[in-house]
């Protein structure tokens, strides 16, 4: 299944926050400084007060927030994400430190289409404290997944993954600095791919990448 279609016009891609907006900076970044053809057609936040809503501000990027009440219902809040991204013409939509589970509403509107960012290298160490948990296992390397959004909570088909060392004099501080400076790097670089048409998942569920 090709998940991409390969042409010059720029990838339509919608982001979604709640925090401090720092991978939707380096996606920024990476469409400024040409590495990445796409565009950020809409940010939405699950908080009003996100920072990252400031720095789409400031790149000219439409916003959205929404408060605590239409999260009340799942229901309520997915089709206000789908109805939000349709009208701003969002092909794919990157998750990027948004702290809320996306529903089947969203899935089925953007199947295989909806990327997430986790600090940690799945199966290994899912869920919201992948830092500390990695951090207190005593592991030797973690790292960073980028995979595809799907029913199952940080269990959607992995497409690209990078290693980050735990060296013997590190603090959990300089780890986490680490593993966002990777975050930085290798989620522009998949969407990168997604937008050159060089991404594709197979009967089994695995992804490809071409070019790679």
């Amino acid at each position: 299944m090709d998940c991409s279609p390969a042409s010059s016009t720029p990838l339509k891609i919608g982001v979604l926050i709640s925090g401090s907006g720092t991978n939707l900076q380096a996606i920024i970044d990476a469409i400024e400084q040409e590495n990445l053809t796409a565009e950020v057609v809409m940010v939405l936040s699950s908080r009003p007060d996100a920072y990252g809503l400031k720095r789409a501000a400031d790149a000219g990027i439409p916003t959205v927030s929404l408060n605590r009440d239409v999260y009340a219902d799942r229901a309520v809040a997915d089709a206000a994400i789908v109805t939000t991204f349709k009208q701003a013409g969002a092909e794919y939509l990157i998750m990027a430190g948004y702290m809320r589970i996306i529903g089947p509403i969203v899935l089925n509107e953007y199947p295989n289409r909806v990327l997430n960012v986790h600090p940690a290298l799945l199966p290994a160490f899912p869920g919201a404290h992948a830092i500390d948990d990695a951090w207190q296992a005593g592991v030797k390397v973690t790292g960073v997944t980028v995979h595809f959004a799907n029913a199952l909570y940080d269990q959607g088909p992995i497409i690209a993954q990078r290693a980050v060392p735990i060296h013997e004099d590190d603090t959990r501080e300089a780890l986490e600095a680490r593993i966002h400076e990777v975050e930085h790097e290798l989620y522009p670089w998949v969407i990168a791919r997604l937008a050159a048409g060089d991404i594709s998942i197979d009967p089994e569920g695995k992804v490809h990448i071409a070019h790679a």
